[in-house]
């Protein structure tokens, strides 16, 4: 029988990602399985999003940012559903797809949980989909969340 003992939770902090959490909390209450918060600090912000003439340390900014997600990721679970809950938190820097699949085979996870913005169109064509991405290349399962429609 196939059992749960690692489930990796990416998480971008977007409210389509929150709605993953709580079937990653969870499924990880249900099997006792350990769960690994992970962000990835996108790579892209410093190479596309922000011009270096116009951050003046870039250094500093990659810092601050994973201070950031650090914080963030400590509150994520409700100190409530911590209980019993076995846990770490991860902060990664790079593309998040590849990062997300990387770090999940070297480490044997066994589920992957993660949120979709359910992007469509245009829109979808110019972003791309990490979740989709990491759907199609993980070698685990994956479950992919919608947010509830509006």
């Amino acid at each position: 029988m196939f059992k749960l003992k690692k489930i990796l939770y990416p998480t971008d902090f977007s409210e389509a990602s929150l709605e993953a959490l709580d079937y990653a909390v969870s499924f990880a209450h249900n099997c006792r399985a350990k769960l690994i918060l992970m962000h990835v600090v996108n790579e892209k912000i410093f190479s596309e999003g922000l011009s270096l003439a116009r951050v003046s340390a870039p250094e500093a900014l990659e810092q601050e940012m994973t201070a950031e997600a650090g914080r963030q990721l400590k509150m994520l679970i409700p100190a409530e559903r911590r209980q019993g809950l076995e846990w770490e938190n991860v902060i990664l820097y790079g593309m998040p797809f590849l990062e997300i699949i990387r770090y999940a085979k070297d480490n044997d996870v066994d589920m992957i949980v993660i949120g979709t913005h359910g992007r469509s169109g245009m829109e979808h064509i110019i972003f791309g989909s990490t979740a989709e991405k990491v759907v199609r290349k993980a070698h685990c399962p994956v479950l992919s969340v919608k947010p509830p429609a509006k």
